[in-house]
């Protein structure tokens, strides 16, 4: 089978292609003939600053091809997505069958890899701000695929005024197409402030500006791989919070709370309520494309590789 991995730290140039045998599902574990497979910013990042060559890690949606020892629940031929830890970015992976759940009739793989893994970190960074009614909310890397869901979940959630931070001027439309009532980037000296809430998916160099964005009582939920500082007093003159969220947690600590959420998300978009948005399918074998695209912050939604 196809397989893309790196050997060295560096960009885009880094990937290459391999044939290898097809994996094995162990005991708790399914095997997945992939149809697609989410590209995700970390993913990237992983590969330009990481400590090594590790596999590429990421949601993938497909069929059941086999399953290993105590799954149930499950039968070959099953449509399922879910996180693959090891080596997603492949013809076959291996999931966690406890992580893996059934995709919908009327979904496709493209869609369960657009809605699953970023709608619940939306979701999740969405509810650990407790978001009242009324407030104003500012959502950082807007046009990503989080973004773009995390900007549905204010709106629907009464939200008086949603604000999307981009990095470029030419994704102002698009966020506005969902749900965005302004739109600001990341290089304004006036960024519209002050905010109730802020979910920020950036980090980094971006945390200081957008602490000092909040309101008297503001919070921040951290949910980005881009690390950062804050400085503490930034949070005391204002009385502000700043929340960490990383969905993992949810998935290992508080399955029940995860599966509900996972249910929610497939019925708010059969009702409309939510939308993907996929920037462009590119075939698994130009994984490297796939990079590029994210690096440059191009990408309007999901990028989305097709073995």
């Amino acid at each position: 089978m196809l397989r893309i991995r790196h050997e060295a730290n560096g960009g885009p140039e880094v990937l290459f292609a391999e044939e290898v045998d097809r994996p094995e599902a162990g005991a708790g574990e399914v095997l997945i003939r992939v149809e697609a497979v989410g590209v995700t910013l970390p993913t990237v990042r992983k590969v330009r600053e990481g400590n090594g060559p590790v596999p590429f890690g990421g949601e993938v949606a497909g069929e059941v091809a086999a399953m290993g020892a105590g799954v149930t629940g499950f039968a070959v031929g099953d449509r399922v997505t879910g996180l693959c830890f090891a080596h997603a970015y492949a013809e076959f992976a291996v999931l966690n069958a406890a992580h893996t759940s059934r995709i919908p009739q009327d979904a496709s793989a493209v869609d369960a890899v657009a809605l699953v893994r970023s709608g619940l970190v939306a979701r999740g960074a969405y509810e650990a701000a407790r978001v009242e009614p009324g407030e104003s909310v500012l959502v950082t890397a807007a046009a990503s695929a989080v973004g773009t869901l995390a900007l549905q979940f204010a709106k629907a959630g009464g939200a008086a005024r949603v604000v999307a931070a981009v990095s470029r001027a030419d994704k102002a439309d698009f966020v506005r197409g969902l749900g965005a009532d302004e739109v600001i980037l990341y290089e304004d000296d006036d960024w519209g402030a002050p905010y109730d809430v802020i979910l920020d998916g950036v980090g980094g160099d971006l945390l200081g500006p957008a602490v000092r964005a909040l309101a008297t009582g503001g919070r921040l939920v951290a949910f980005s791989s881009g690390g950062g500082t804050v400085e503490a007093y930034e949070l005391l003159v204002r009385g502000a919070s700043m929340i960490g969220f990383q969905m993992r947690a949810i998935a290992l600590g508080k399955p029940e709370l995860y599966d509900r959420w996972l249910r929610e998300l497939w019925q708010l978009r059969e009702a409309g309520t939510l939308r993907t948005a996929v920037h462009e399918e590119i075939p698994l074998a130009e994984a490297a494309r796939a990079h590029t695209v994210i690096e440059q912050r191009r990408n309007l939604g999901k990028v989305v590789l097709i073995p």
